[in-house]
């Protein structure tokens, strides 16, 4: 069992990759293009800091594991900036004061009140991060709540912005590329959305097939009507018993099962009106739970954003945004695509100018 269940799950990550547009992949081959096109700031390699506003994303974190990035800051005499001010530099209506970067957490995990928090106050150091509102209707979920995010936006520390309304994977291709099973573990904000739009796949949904997934912020079209599949497939599993994986054939099986429900492809315009509404609900969840109208800036779930999440983030009253772009600068300057900026990972905070420097190929990313 453990055997088949281990070559269906290698089977969805090939499949899957073979059909996301190069633009769209983490990758070694994107990272050497990056390299050579002159992508990274030069600070990276012993350079100085010039006009370049370095941006720098974290995720969850531990209090022993951020400390020493936030020493060397203040060793330094770094400070940090807000979102509005990076929008006000981008948009060359202020000059870049020195000695200036920006600090993002993304996704609100818990940590950031508990870690963050009260470090930002101890280094005298101010941060974005980029909530989820959509995440925080779920059961036993690891983010912080609506009263923390609250106090914490009120503090001024730290600047609460949109990453969108459910940071979701969708199905982007009715072909099955494998189906849910005791080794289906990927990461939580990774897992795709359901046909319900209010829950997400996780083990628990043995037999449920699955497809190849996107980012719902890119330019891919959604695989509709699965929960007719999602609901055939899980029963017959239940209905089999425990030992249905056992079976040489189970996974014959469950095609014929799902053949009988192929869905169908959403259109152009649904998927137009799907990314505006999801982009509209996060300011607005945002804004309405924070008591605020400061929540005018996003960042795209994995920088993915296809043409239209960007034209439709301007459309609806976002003033910047996050995501990646094909041999783009990954630091802000004044002028850039205020809806494709870019940011550098946090690793790097050790190589900007200052005492106790690191050398860029010391530094683990």
């Amino acid at each position: 069992m453990h055997i088949a269940c281990f070559r269906n799950a290698v089977r969805i990550v090939e499949s899957t990759m073979k059909k996301v547009p190069f633009e769209e992949r983490k990758s070694v081959v994107r990272g050497l293009l990056d390299v050579v096109c002159g992508c990274y700031p030069s600070f990276l390699v012993g350079g100085r800091l010039g006009d370049h506003l370095p941006v720098f994303h974290f995720h969850d974190v531990s209090r022993a594991y951020l400390t020493p990035y936030f020493q060397y800051l203040a060793d330094n005499q770094y400070r940090t900036v807000t979102s509005d001010e990076i929008s006000a530099y981008v948009k060359r209506k202020t000059t870049r004061p020195p000695k200036r970067t920006a600090l993002c957490f993304d996704d609100a995990w818990g940590s950031l009140y508990t870690v963050v928090y009260p470090l930002l106050k101890e280094y005298g150091l101010r941060a974005i991060t980029y909530v989820i509102p959509g995440r925080l209707a779920e059961n036993d979920h690891p983010f912080c709540s609506w009263e923390q995010l609250r106090e914490m936006q009120a503090s001024g520390l730290v600047d609460v912005q949109a990453h969108t309304f459910h940071h979701a994977m969708i199905f982007s291709d009715p072909e099955i590329s494998g189906f849910v099973t005791s080794a289906y573990q990927p990461p939580l904000l990774s897992r795709p959305i359901k046909a319900d739009d209010a829950s997400f796949y996780s083990a628990t949904d043995v037999g449920a097939p699955l497809y190849q997934q996107r980012s719902s912020m890119s330019d891919a079209c959604r695989l509709l009507d699965t929960a007719e599949a999602f609901n055939a497939c899980t029963e017959h599993v239940r209905s089999q018993g425990p030992d249905f994986f056992l079976k040489p054939d189970w996974e014959h099986q469950l095609r014929q099962v799902a053949a009988a429900y192929p869905g169908r492809m959403e259109s152009r315009e649904q998927r137009n009106a799907r990314i505006r509404a999801e982009l509209i609900r996060a300011k607005e969840t945002l804004n309405e739970k924070l008591q605020t109208d400061s929540v005018r800036h996003l960042c795209f779930p994995w920088a993915v954003a296809g043409h239209q999440a960007e034209r439709t983030a301007a459309d609806v009253g976002y003033e910047t945004a996050f995501a990646d772009r094909l041999f783009g600068r990954r630091y802000v300057s004044a002028g850039d695509n205020p809806y494709r900026l870019m940011r550098l990972k946090h690793q790097y905070i050790r190589c900007l100018p200052g005492t106790g420097r690191k050398a860029l190929w010391s530094v683990r990313a």
